[in-house]
């Protein structure tokens, strides 16, 4: 059997809905979990929870041969014998510690010849060189990113926790750290678990993912699998992206760029430094369907399909079109009949150039 990690527990907050999480994490090297939900879902409290940081009222935790938590049991294990690095979502910096005290925190362990030798290897690793007598203050955004996880994974952990990793940081610096972080969480090889809100950094970043709201895990699966295929009507509402397929980046001129997804061929807005691999990325409620044959809109992209499936969304309905991919759209029921639409109806989806985030797949 391969190793895992098996989380089944419930915690209940005064005034809030109860958290009632369940699923299972292949422990892999380098892979990583993202804890993907709206503010409020849970997602933190599992996390401290993994972490020791709070306690469920029932349920248990384990992680592959043992068990952190089993409340029938009376099982606590605390969080310094969990062998487990967390990175909290402000960082938890020491103000009057250095970039290199800060790393050694959790080193007291080792002889000081040994220590040193390891904060030697994260400098250089974090590409913090140079920086080792600097205070917090006095680093970037992302340079005290860089110093809070070396800080995590300093004591050598089975399992790094990260909570809202990137949130701390200004736009443009989070856009820059995404494809930074995920080639640090492969070279460290350390099986992680991620919270994030943001469905751009979960693609970034994850390779499972797990989707939550008011307290309960709605589906697990591939981060590609969740956005493209949602299990229910609440699940595509929280992530809020529908269509991700995977494509390469053909050509950029003139600001758009020439994206392949199989055999059809997508206009995009250009982004910088995301090539050639990436996922294309389309929210239902940017696609228009036309009947074939109806007068074109001004957008970029026309793609002819059919109608795969309907979904009922109350007055909304969910269409899925095969045009060579699945695409999703979100129409009215009254435009649903008005066009009389069913499954295997021909027609045309339509959607603009910005309406197609690419998100780079390294």
């Amino acid at each position: 059997m391969a190793a895992e990690m098996i989380v089944d527990v419930a915690k209940t907050f005064p005034g809030r809905p109860p958290i009632r999480a369940r699923f299972r994490y292949p422990v892999e090297a380098s892979t990583v979990l993202i804890l993907f939900g709206p503010s409020g879902s849970g997602k933190t409290t599992i996390l401290r929870s993994m972490a020791g940081l709070e306690w469920p009222e029932e349920g248990t935790i384990r992680f592959v041969s043992r068990t952190w938590l089993d409340t029938a049991s009376a099982i606590r294990v605390p969080p310094q014998d969990r062998q487990i690095g967390y990175m909290p979502q402000d960082y938890a910096l020491f103000p009057n510690y250095s970039v290199a005290g800060n790393i050694a925190y959790g080193l007291g362990d080792l002889a000081v010849a040994d220590r040193k030798k390891r904060v030697e290897e994260l400098l250089d690793l974090f590409q913090l060189r140079g920086f080792e007598y600097a205070k917090p203050r006095e680093l970037s955004g992302g340079q005290q990113q860089r110093v809070a996880l070396a800080r995590a994974v300093a004591p050598r952990p089975q399992l790094l926790l990260l909570d809202e990793p990137l949130s701390a940081l200004d736009a443009p610096t989070r856009v820059q750290l995404r494809g930074e972080l995920r080639s640090l969480l492969k070279q460290l090889g350390l099986p992680s678990i991620i919270v994030t809100h943001d469905w751009a950094e979960a693609l970034t970043l994850g390779d499972v993912m797990a989707v939550m709201s008011e307290g309960n895990i709605l589906q697990v699966g591939t981060p590609q699998e969740v956005f493209s295929r949602p299990a229910n009507a609440e699940v595509a509402r929280v992530v809020g992206v529908e269509t991700v397929v995977q494509g390469k980046l053909v050509e950029t001129r003139e600001g758009l760029a020439a994206v392949q997804v199989g055999d059809v061929s997508l206009t995009a807005v250009a982004s910088t430094d995301i090539g050639p691999d990436v996922f294309v990325c389309i929210r239902a409620e940017d696609v228009t369907v036309e009947l074939v044959g109806a007068v074109g809109t001004s957008a970029r992209n026309h793609l002819q399909g059919k109608v795969s499936a309907i979904a009922s969304l109350g007055a909304l309905a969910r269409v899925t079109i095969e045009c060579g991919f699945p695409l999703t759209a979100v129409i009215t029921r009254s435009a649903l009949s008005e066009l009389g639409l069913t499954v295997g109806t021909a027609v045309r989806a339509a959607f603009k150039a910005g309406s197609v985030h690419l998100i780079s797949r390294h």
